[in-house]
This record gives structure tokens, C-alpha cells and sequence, in this order.
């Protein structure tokens, strides 16, 4: 009886610890609780809305990390980012972010700190595939006509290439310097 008592109050003892240690939250959680808090700077005279498009947990340079690729219509209108985190001391940390807007004279940006994720938006639909230096780059579909793409690389400065239908190459160059005229024309 007395070994019978003992089990039960070791059990409830370590059911109490169990409820008593505070949860850390998933990516997700995470994700949607700093994205609400943006929505709360804008406050309510500005209709602010965002939507995760897609997200990858994994593990670069021995750390959690994730990727997430996330949409925003925001004062500067609609635009798509590209954010990496990382998981430090059982936390997630955001802590590079790159953002995009759909036919900008912008083809493609790269991030300025390791690990250095290039990404770019294509409307182009002839195009099949992106290619930063030699490594195939994470297409994503995010809307009807509208697909983000993305690269991981350990180089911070790499040559971008398109792969049309047909199996041509053709060189991306950062900024569209005839895009950027008419831009600067209207």
C-alpha cells in the first residue's frame, strides 16, 4: 500500500511538471504572433493582410532553421517576402528578411548575411526553371500567372540564369534596366 501511494504521488508530481512547463510555440505560432503584431502597427485605418504561401523547417549550419515565403498587401501595396529564421536556445529568432513585388524592374535579390538565399518573382510563364550558379532553385506556385522562386548558397555572389522551354539559358541580371526606364517614365 505504502509503495502503491508512493507511485501515485510521483505520478501526480510529474503530471504537475509536465502542465507546468510552458510550451514553446511551432513555427506557425510563432510566424502569425510577429505578423499580427505588424498588423497591429498599421492599425485599423489601413486594411493590412498577409497569408504564409509556404514554409520549409529544416536544418542549415547545424541550427533549426525555416524558411517562409509570405504575402502582404501593405501601404506599398501587394508584395511577396522571403523571411529566414532560426531556432536559438529553443526560440524561434526572425532574422533576414527580402521582399519583392510582382513585374518590378527588380529581378532578383540576395541576402547580405549567411546563409545567402537569393529569390526573385516570375510572371514569365515560358520560363521552367532558375538556376543560382549551379544549383536548381525552389519554385513555388503562388497564384494563377504569379510564381516566387528561391535559392540556398553558400556563395554570396553567384551568376542567376532563366531556363526557358526550350532548354535555353538566358542570364537574369538584378535590376531590368529597360523595366526600370518605363518605370521611371510614368
Amino acid at each position: 500500500m505504502k509503495n502503491r501511494m508512493i507511485a501515485v504521488t510521483i505520478l501526480c508530481l510529474l503530471f504537475l511538471f509536465g502542465c507546468s512547463k510552458s510550451k514553446e510555440p511551432t513555427f506557425e505560432e510563432y510566424f502569425d504572433t510577429e505578423m499580427e503584431k505588424t498588423k497591429e502597427e498599421y492599425g485599423k485605418e489601413f486594411d493590412y493582410s498577409y497569408s504564409l504561401v509556404y514554409k520549409k523547417v529544416h536544418t542549415l549550419n547545424q541550427h533549426q532553421d525555416s524558411i517562409a515565403i509570405f504575402t502582404e498587401h501593405n501601404p506599398n501595396g501587394d508584395q511577396i517576402f522571403l523571411a529566414y529564421f532560426e531556432k536559438e536556445n529553443g526560440k524561434w529568432e526572425w532574422k533576414q528578411t527580402r521582399g519583392a513585388e510582382w513585374d518590378s524592374a527588380v529581378q532578383w535579390s540576395s541576402m547580405n548575411e549567411e546563409p545567402y538565399i537569393y529569390s526573385g518573382t516570375l510572371t514569365d510563364d515560358s520560363i521552367t526553371d532558375v538556376l543560382v550558379g549551379d544549383e536548381p532553385a525552389e519554385i513555388i506556385e503562388v497564384e494563377e500567372g504569379k510564381r516566387f522562386w528561391y535559392a540556398i548558397s553558400d556563395v554570396q555572389t553567384v551568376k542567376v540564369k532563366a531556363v526557358k522551354e526550350d532548354g535555353r539559358e538566358e542570364n537574369v541580371e538584378e535590376i531590368d534596366k529597360e523595366l526600370m526606364e518605363k518605370e521611371g517614365k510614368k
